[in-house]
């Protein structure tokens, strides 16, 4: 998710942007309108300097006690390579690119603190759309890395929760106080948004349930990361980037902060004053310029979003297919990268999906896809594609990539799907020339789903420094991570993981415990810190 950032934040202060939250860069297209059912409770206090977007000065409608929510679908699961868009705050790494801060960056340093990420705007349909223009600077663009995601704090404690900046501190306060009533403010944050502003109903899914949960949790998440700021500048620019497939608009982000301050005003009254809503806004109102520069710099270089057609289909086993597709640009990333994938079938879902591969001559990408139950876009993608079909594709992500300054060996481990990045990792490798050791552990329930065993073996008889172990549950009598143990140390090595999030979870402890430290372990992010989707 991958671009140097251009215009400054405002904190809120200097009135040079016209007003809190209001950004000072104006978008020049609108979305498509379509209003939308909102769940309506008694209307929380609302910021008085704050003014919906497009409408100055005029009083919108307040959500009444009786209308319905917004609309919910069947819930529809996860697995380890079919993914909600990461919302959880990384740990830094070392960048695959270096990019120049932009003022907005800087501005943090001096911010009293960065607050919570606004929430996620979802595409607009996908029949709707309009391809973007070619754009030359895509053939030289190299994407750089996302820092691998911290694993979820644990509970703070008093003496924690008051540690840290003034504006952190309150922030904090207000999430311990509404996190018993969390489903409660995410749906009130939709009812006030969706009422006052009906024309963003349209950039969002028909079913609300998976979105609805991704909010808070990315809220919790950055409140624990609020006076970091090199990780939490990193993590928004690349969500500021990646929004742009959604036809998110630099316009929308003051709707945005507007209906959050007022669903924690309402939810946190017995605690809210003056102080605590000027903390918010300083907060919301860095970050969200922060976000609007990142997109605003990534305009000016790539694509929001790439068309690519499938061009082969490949039935592995009744459920796993590997799908290779042509971009209709060229799409540059990184091996161990990963991206997000919407189907003309399912508009307005996006899903995210490994690089089964290093960067290729042809240009083309593999996918390695596994239909999940209830799984609306893989299902789709692995029982109902064919070569001919056209998806969309969103920027690369992800920093699960090889430190090439490094003479490291390489301890990777796939689970399932998950072997699809770590193949890609081998094939990096290989190309640069290197002679590194590399240990691969590939981990399966049954011999049935080792469905590219043969091509892991085929990559260790040509390369003497590479190591492929197959470790089958229902065999070995153990999970994938006591076997990672058993092999060590692993002290010397840089590990990277991929699979299941109880793999990954599993596997971070596993590989602690054998000396590596945490900083030297990278994996994508881990489905418990943000909505599971599939």
């Amino acid at each position: 998710m991958d671009a140097p950032t251009t215009t400054s934040a405002d904190n809120g202060t200097s009135g040079g942007g016209g007003g809190w939250f209001t950004p000072r860069k104006n978008p020049t297209t609108a979305p498509d309108s379509e209003a939308g059912t909102a769940d309506r409770p008694a209307e929380g206090r609302r910021p008085a300097a704050i003014r919906p977007v497009g409408r100055p000065g005029a009083a919108p409608e307040t959500p009444a006690d009786d209308a319905p929510a917004p609309p919910d679908g069947a819930s529809t699961g996860a697995s380890n390579h079919e993914r909600e868009a990461p919302e959880s705050i990384p740990r830094s790494a070392p960048p695959a690119a270096q990019h120049a801060p932009s003022p907005a960056v800087s501005s943090l340093a001096t911010v009293t603190s960065p607050g919570p990420v606004p929430t996620a705007l979802t595409p607009t349909p996908f029949a709707s759309t309009v391809a973007p223009p070619p754009t030359a600077a895509a053939e030289e663009q190299v994407p750089a890395q996302r820092p691998a995601p911290v694993p979820p704090a644990e509970e703070p404690t008093p003496a924690s929760a008051a540690a840290g900046s003034p504006d952190a501190v309150l922030i904090r306060r207000t999430m311990a106080e509404v996190a018993p009533v969390s489903d409660k403010v995410t749906s009130y944050f939709y009812a006030l948004l969706f009422v006052r502003h009906p024309d963003l109903r349209s950039l969002f899914p028909a079913a609300m349930d998976t979105q609805r949960d991704r909010l808070l949790r990315a809220l919790l998440t950055a409140a624990e990361h609020i006076d970091n700021k090199d990780v939490l500048v990193d993590y928004l620019q690349n969500l500021g980037r990646g929004h742009r497939k959604y036809g998110t608009r630099a316009e929308h982000y003051p709707a945005v902060g507007e209906c959050l301050i007022g669903a924690l005003s309402k939810y946190a009254a017995g605690i809210w004053n003056p102080e605590m809503e000027a903390a918010w806004v300083r907060a919301y109102t860095t970050i969200s310029q922060v976000m609007i520069d990142a997109a605003a710099a990534d305009e000016l270089r790539a694509p929001a979003w790439w068309y690519a057609e499938i061009v082969a289909h490949d039935m592995r086993t009744p459920d796993v297919a590997v799908v290779t597709v042509r971009p209709d640009q060229p799409y540059p990333f990184l091996a161990g990268q990963y991206t997000s994938l919407e189907t003309p079938w399912w508009p307005r879902i996006w899903r995210h999906y490994s690089f089964a591969s290093a960067p290729r001559s042809d240009g083309l990408l593999s996918f390695h896809v596994k239909a999940v139950p209830a799984g609306w876009v893989s299902n789709a993608l692995v029982h109902r594609a064919r070569p001919g079909d056209i998806i969309r594709l969103g920027p690369p992500a992800g920093s699960m990539t090889v430190d090439h300054t490094t003479d490291s060996g390489l301890l990777c481990v796939g689970g399932g799907t998950g072997i699809a990045p770590i193949k890609a990792l081998v094939e990096d490798v290989a190309e640069h020339g290197e002679r590194r050791s590399v240990e691969v552990f590939y981990g399966a329930r049954t011999d049935h789903d080792l469905y590219d065993i043969d091509t892991m073996l085929r990559l260790q008889q040509s390369h003497p420094w590479l190591a492929v172990r197959a470790i089958i549950d229902q065999q070995a009598h153990q999970q994938l991570p006591d076997a990672v143990r058993a092999y060590g140390p692993w002290n010397e090595f840089d590990a990277y993981l991929s699979g299941p999030p109880g793999m990954i979870r599993s596997g971070v402890n596993a590989l602690r415990d054998s000396g590596i430290p945490s900083d030297r372990i990278r994996h994508d992010s881990v489905e418990e810190l943000v909505a599971a989707g599939s």
